[in-house]
């Protein structure tokens, strides 16, 4: 208990990336046909183009399991930030990937939005690691 109250910084951000990830996540996963969709048209002209399936599917399951590290990490961050490292680190590449993404399918507006979350992510890395 002696940790609590120096680490509500980093329990708010792994409660930020559980909602951001798993929720993200559940929503490909469950909406699989409309997400894929999107992104065909999305990526069309791009090399990515043709590679949507695996991209998406490999997306989901980062985000996935990068929500679920941070629900763990919030039970033991007290006694061991480790995991809280872990899912931060998780949800940095995963924000580095989406990015490269809406790099390439020049969404710089897209773009742009994904660096709010990954300045919230590094400040996290951050805390933990300080």
């Amino acid at each position: 208990m002696d940790n609590f109250i120096p680490n509500i910084p980093v329990y708010l951000i792994l409660i930020f990336t559980i909602i951001t990830f798993l929720q993200s996540g559940l929503d490909k996963l469950f909406n699989w046909s409309g997400n894929y969709e999107w992104l065909t048209g999305h990526f069309k002209g791009t090399f990515m183009g043709g590679m949507v399936s695996l991209l998406l599917g490999i997306i989901l399951v980062l985000e996935i399991i990068t929500g679920l590290v941070a629900l763990v990490a919030i039970f033991t961050l007290n006694n061991d930030p480790a995991l809280a490292l872990w899912a931060l680190v998780l949800a940095a590449i995963t924000l580095l990937m989406l990015l490269f993404g809406q790099r390439v399918a020049n969404d710089y507006a897209g773009a742009f939005t994904i660096v709010g979350y990954f300045m919230v992510i590094i400040f996290g890395i951050f805390l933990v690691t300080a």
